[in-house]
Parts: structure tokens; C-alpha cells; sequence
């Protein structure tokens, strides 16, 4: 075979990532509210784009009679299209502008008119948990042996950041009172044994060590560990293990223990400064046990092209380079257009798929939950994957029900006790709830009782799964409820 240099000629394909494929692209994963400041970030830079009102028109229906548009194209078509408009985005008629002002919009798949009556508030927040502050202020007069300590613990309470540290000294605490220290560290007492344990702690160190002696694991090789934080971080374990004194297993035993404990316990707990959920999408009750689902428009402007404008300015462009800019104005503002357009269909086609495929949910609760894959989703709208993943990214659905995270419909399948199909491991969370929210302040539940009474209700799972999915929702071990429920008794 001769060697020597050579021409060759080879056809391939590959996806180029144009400006317009990146913003469909982008589009799609952003919720309503980043939605929102992004059309105003467009309004600023092109002068043809305006914002007109809000033309509300109809919704889809999820039930297993409910058709979709067949010349709807979709959000996988939408981006693949891209790739061949990147140049001339669409088929303009720009002499078409002179004909009318009837402007192109992108209120696609809308809700029915919202009122004030009707629907959420738009401002409604995700969840109604207590804060921090109230959380620990319906436990303190229990926990206090006097007024005068409660009243020091209370104070103490309002001065928690919202992760449940005090950051302000102690001495300077009891200066402002007018009390001694030896009052102040009493009443810092108190508020160190309220849940959640770790509260109150002054530094990282003194946080960690309240949770190793609830958990009944602060012996004098786990204090040295929680005392060399900085060593911990650093990595030098070796060094740690001399310390220490321990073998190879205990120290991983140690650490694993470490990480388990949280850093930041008040986080757990509302605040008043959070940010509130804006929903996406609207599930109510539809015709036939049917139920209607709606893009939630109450925070989206309509987009508009001012044609009268366009018009004025093409008169104006007497040189090349002018009428190219404003050319190139009007494919944006119209592909802007028609990608907002998509992003709000494509949002209701996989919105109505989940609420058909958890119908249960919606009729009865989390305890019919069902397992769902996002390719589950993906195959039945014929969409990919990824596609899907993007559109449940930051969306927030409300019903009936509440405010729930799209994503909190996709769910890991857990054994049924029969053997026959799965349950959702969110319904798993809710039976869990559900025993010990009833167990009795005398006899409180273990987890090994909790599995046999999760067997009998049809969900066979293993010790260490119950005691994750526990600690997942928060439910603390059961010295933790007796402490917390006698302390409810009391007050």
C-alpha cells in the first residue's frame, strides 16, 4: 500500500449551538418569575418588542380523552429547527407589517380569567411552617424552671440568626439585661435542649457538640474531633486518628457520624425574609372527573412587535447597514416571540401528563403517589428526556391540594409488601408521618416497630430505609419525639 498524502472528502452532522438554540434551550428550564425579568431585559434592548396585556383564552384538559394540537410543533422540533434559522429565524413579509397592527403574542395554552376570587395568591409561599423563633417559643415555658429564665430565654431566641446561632456574646447579653452571667448561661441553657438540637450554639463546634451528646455520642475521641474542625477540613485524617486514638473503622465511623450531624439546624424552619413561590402551573377540578391544567399568566406580559414602528423606522433606513440592524431587530423580536410561545406549550403538554399519570394524587393524596420516571413522561408525549428534565426544573404546580415542585411527582418506586408492583416512596413518607404523628407520648415507636406496621399496610422495606426516609422529613429518632411530645404535654 502506498503511502503518501491524500484528499478525502467526508459528509457528517453534528448540532451547532446557535444564539437562537441556546436561548430555546435556556428558556425552557426558567420559571415565571426569571421569565418575567427576562422579557424585561428584552424590552430594553429592542425597540420593536412591546408589552401588551394579558389575553387569557384556555387550557388543557388531563384526562384520557384530551387531544393535542396535531401542527403544534414541539419543544424538541422548536430547538432542532434552530439549527437551519439561525440566519433568517422566519419567513418574514415585512411589506405584511403595513397591513395591520393584529401583532403575534405568546399567551399560548392560558388559564381561564383570573380573579382575585379565583385563583392562589400570587405572592403565596411554598409552605406554612413556623419559623425558627416560633418553633422554639412554643417550647421554652416547658423547658424554663422559672419566669425570670424564660423570660432571659426568650430574649435569647430573638437574638438567633436565622441558621439558630447566637452570635452575640453572652456577657454582652447579660450587660443589656442587667442580669449575671451565671443567668445568662442558665437561660442559654434552656435554649440549647429545645428542638432542633444544635440551636443556640455560638460557634460550629459548640453546634455539633450539643447533636454528638444528644445522640449520646460524645465520648472523649469524638470531643477531640469536634474540637479540630480546622484539621477536619484540611484533611489531614492521620494526624486526626492519632489525636483520637482510634483504628482505621472507628475513625470512619466518627467522621460519618460527624457529617451526618447538620451545620446549620434553624435553616430547617421558615423564615420571614424568604422568597415567595410564584406558581407556573394551574390544576382545578375539569368536566367529566376530568381536571383542567393552565399555564398561570398572571405574571406574564404579552409580547408584542410594534409593527407601526417598524414601519416608521424602515422609512427612515436610507443605508444598508440600517436596514440590516433593523432586520435583524425584527427576526429577534418574532423568533423571540414564537420560542415564548413553545416554551408555554411544551410547559402544558408535560404539565397535563404528570397530573394524568398521578391522577390518584390529585383525587386522593400522596398515599397514591406512583412511581414516575421522567422518560416515562418523555415517552408518552414523545418528548426526550432532557427536555422534560428542563421543563419541571423550577416550576411550582398549585391545586387543591397545595403548592408542589414538579419535580416532587417524579419518585423512586419502593416493594410492595405483596410483591406485586411498586409504591411511591413519597406515599412511604406520608404512612411514616402518619404512625408516628398518632403513636402515643408513652409509647413512642421504634423503627423496627415502625417496619412491621408499614408491612401491614403493604410496604416492605428494611430498618435503614425507614430510618431514612424518618430523618428525610424530618421526624427525629424516638428519644427525640418522647422529649419533644413531653414537652408538648407540659406546656
Amino acid at each position: 500500500m502506498a503511502l503518501g498524502p491524500r484528499l478525502d472528502l467526508r459528509q457528517s452532522q453534528s448540532l451547532v449551538m446557535t444564539p437562537q438554540l441556546q436561548q430555546a434551550i435556556k428558556l425552557l428550564a426558567l420559571s415565571n418569575l426569571e421569565i418575567e425579568a427576562f422579557i424585561g431585559e428584552a424590552l430594553e434592548t429592542n425597540p420593536l418588542l412591546e408589552a401588551g396585556e394579558i389575553r387569557l383564552e384556555r387550557s388543557a384538559t388531563a384526562d384520557d380523552g384530551r387531544e393535542d394540537a396535531p401542527d403544534d410543533p414541539t419543544a424538541d422540533q422548536l430547538i432542532a429547527r434552530a439549527q437551519g434559522e439561525a440566519d433568517s429565524p422566519l419567513d418574514i413579509d415585512p411589506d405584511a407589517l403595513d397591513r395591520d397592527r393584529d401583532t403575534g403574542d405568546w399567551s399560548a395554552q392560558p388559564s381561564a380569567a383570573l380573579s382575585d376570587e379565583d385563583g392562589p395568591d400570587i405572592f403565596e409561599r411554598g409552605d406554612d411552617e413556623p419559623t425558627l423563633a416560633e418553633h422554639l417559643a412554643a417550647q421554652v415555658g416547658a423547658a424554663s424552671p422559672d419566669a425570670r429564665t424564660e423570660f432571659v430565654a426568650r430574649h435569647l431566641i430573638g437574638l438567633l440568626d436565622e441558621a439558630g446561632y447566637l452570635t452575640v456574646p453572652l456577657r454582652e447579653v447579660a450587660g443589656d439585661l442587667g442580669i449575671a452571667l451565671a443567668e445568662a448561661d442558665e437561660a442559654l441553657a434552656v435554649v440549647q435542649s429545645l428542638d432542633p438540637t444544635g440551636v443556640g450554639a455560638r460557634t460550629l463546634s459548640e453546634c455539633l457538640a450539643l447533636q454528638a451528646k444528644e445522640a449520646d455520642r460524645y465520648d472523649p475521641c469524638m470531643e477531640r474531633l469536634i474540637d479540630n474542625l480546622d484539621l477536619v477540613a484540611r484533611g489531614e485524617f492521620a494526624r486526626l486518628k492519632r489525636m483520637c486514638d482510634v483504628d482505621d473503622e472507628d475513625f470512619a465511623d466518627m467522621l460519618a457520624e460527624l457529617r451526618g450531624y447538620d451545620p446549620k439546624p434553624g435553616l430547617r424552619f421558615g423564615g420571614g425574609g424568604r422568597e415567595p413561590v410564584v406558581p407556573d402551573i394551574l390544576v382545578t377540578p375539569g368536566p367529566k372527573d376530568g381536571w383542567n391544567v393552565a399555564v398561570n399568566e398572571a405574571t406574564l406580559p404579552r409580547l408584542i412587535v410594534n409593527r407601526r414602528y417598524y414601519v416608521e423606522l424602515r422609512d427612515g433606513c436610507h443605508d444598508k447597514a440600517s436596514k440590516s440592524w433593523l432586520g435583524e431587530r425584527l427576526a429577534d423580536a418574532n423568533w423571540l416571540i414564537k420560542a415564548l410561545d413553545q416554551r408555554q406549550k411544551t410547559i402544558l403538554k408535560v404539565a397535563s401528563e404528570i397530573v394524568k399519570q398521578q391522577d390518584g394524587f390529585f383525587r386522593k393524596g400522596v398515599s397514591l403517589l406512583r412511581p414516575l420516571t421522567l422518560r416515562a413522561v418523555a415517552d408518552a408525549i414523545e418528548m426526550h428526556e432532557s427536555t422534560v428534565s428542563r421543563v419541571t426544573s423550577n416550576k411550582y404546580l398549585h391545586c387543591d391540594r397545595g403548592m408542589f415542585e414538579l419535580k416532587y411527582f417524579f419518585t423512586s418506586g419502593v416493594a410492595s409488601a405483596d410483591g406485586e408492583g411498586a409504591v411511591s416512596a413519597e406515599a412511604v413518607k406520608a404512612q411514616i408521618r402518619a404512625l408516628c404523628d398518632a403513636e402515643d407520648p408513652s409509647d413512642i415507636l421504634s423503627d423496627d416497630q415502625l417496619v412491621d406496621l408499614l408491612k401491614e399496610k403493604g410496604f416492605d422495606l428494611a430498618r435503614r430505609t425507614v430510618a431514612k426516609y424518618r430523618e428525610a422529613i424530618g421526624i427525629g429518632s424516638s428519644v427525640q419525639r418522647r422529649r419533644q411530645k413531653k414537652l408538648r404535654m407540659a406546656g
